[in-house]
């Protein structure tokens, strides 16, 4: 889709002044998507922000703007749509997108779940890859998007919408809402709950379709204009566990490394500020495609713990420490250890209560189980329910600093 096409079908006008760059850091729904239609219009590149940034993600950004001078794009140009990655987890960049991946998105969504019209509540920011695209599906295929805030639907507060529709929810949010039996009925009348920005633990997906959750397992990241495998609910509801088969405008494959692979239209066109055109790009994300083409994700590649000698998966430890009970929320680190390389940290949110650390790791082997223990407040997640690993990193090397190798 060109770029003046996806502005009409989303009413934008473009502003007279012709800005050749133009940031958007909106949080207010109806502000987003005026001044996100608008943009579009215009032929200045794009930035989307997270208004709730930290200072560290905001020196980044303006040291980005410092040092690469605006380009001014034309209509339709390849890759005028910069959406945020890696804000929270290290350093910042920008995936390139364009009206063509955006569509492409849509149009393989449908396709997946044979849908025409998509319907859905928004409880995402907008300024996110996953609650973008949550609108967009709507506004390019006739449906209505309905924007609500998390605390109003956590606090039994449903908007008046007919069932049937969409909506998408980060693991603790569905765990949240599983504790009440209205937000349970008001699930059940879902056609889908996207589930996605973070592995969810076996005993929440257990707990989702004894409730009868429609639940959709999905994959796809910022680089990728969001989902790009999902599970239909009726899979999953069959006791079906992965992340399902790939979208059609999707193509995924699983390198001799363990990577996974992605390519096809909604392929991000580079990081910003330079301008490539991929044929497949490898994530660092650990998975598997069966015989019936499911994808199975195992984790970060990258995040890998080697203790000992021993691998350490953070995805699986946390799932474990999670099914216990003993914490809210979890994070799993590698720090630095003299005796064995490295050691598994465990951090949660602080203010609460202590969990039991012999109940919480029972289910771990030896080698899995946190040596040390960090509660962390304010706990660092954001909307997307996505862990700042970077500012737990600086937590620990504050305290460790401070306390010394024996610090626990």
């Amino acid at each position: 889709m060109e770029r003046a096409e996806l502005a009409r079908r989303l009413g934008g006008r473009a502003d007279s002044a012709r800005a050749s760059r133009i940031v958007i850091a909106e949080t207010e729904p109806a502000r987003f998507m005026a001044a996100f239609a608008a943009a579009a219009a215009g032929t200045a590149e794009v930035f989307v922000t997270d208004p709730g940034w930290g200072t560290t993600e905001r020196t980044q950004f303006e040291a980005l703007l410092t040092a690469n001078p605006a380009e001014r794009t034309a209509a339709g140009e390849a890759g005028w749509l910069m959406l945020p990655s890696g804000g929270t987890g290290g350093k910042l960049k920008f995936a390139r997108h364009d009206g063509a991946t955006l569509a492409a998105a849509v149009a393989g969504f449908q396709a997946h779940f044979g849908v025409g019209r998509v319907d859905a509540v928004g409880v995402l920011p907008l300024h996110h890859v996953s609650g973008l695209l949550a609108w967009l599906r709507c506004a390019l295929t006739g449906g209505t998007y309905t924007p609500w805030a998390w605390k109003q639907l956590e606090a039994g507060e449903f908007p008046a919408v007919a069932d049937g529709g969409v909506v998408s929810l980060v693991p603790t949010q569905l765990q949240r809402l599983l504790a009440a039996p209205a937000a349970i009925a008001w699930l059940q009348r879902r056609q889908a709950v996207f589930v996605g920005g973070g592995p969810a633990w076996p005993d929440l997906l257990a707990a989702a379709a004894a409730a009868g959750v429609p639940v959709a397992l999905s994959y796809g990241m910022t680089e990728t204009a969001a989902m790009v495998a999902a599970l239909r609910p009726a899979e999953f509801l069959a006791g079906e566990r992965s992340s399902g088969r790939v979208l059609p405008h999707a193509r995924i494959n699983v390198n001799a490394a363990g990577r996974i692979e992605v390519g096809g239209a909604p392929l991000f066109r580079g990081y910003w500020p330079e301008r490539t055109i991929l044929e497949i790009w490898e994530t660092s994300d650990l998975g598997a495609i069966d015989a019936r083409g499911c994808l199975t994700v195992h984790g970060r590649d990258d995040a890998m713990i080697i203790t000992g000698g021993k691998k350490v998966q953070p995805a699986e430890v946390e799932a474990a420490l999670r099914a216990s009970g003993e914490v809210e929320d979890v994070a799993v680190l590698g720090v630095p250890d003299a005796e064995w390389g490295e050691a598994v940290a465990a951090f949660f949110p602080g203010g609460g209560r202590t969990p039991d650390q012999a109940r919480a790791g029972a289910a771990l082997a030896p080698w899995q189980r946190p040596k040390h223990w960090l509660p962390v407040a304010p706990w660092p997640c954001n909307a997307q329910g996505k862990i700042s690993r970077e500012t737990l990193r600086r937590v620990w090397a504050e305290r460790a600093g401070a306390k010394g190798r024996d610090f626990s």
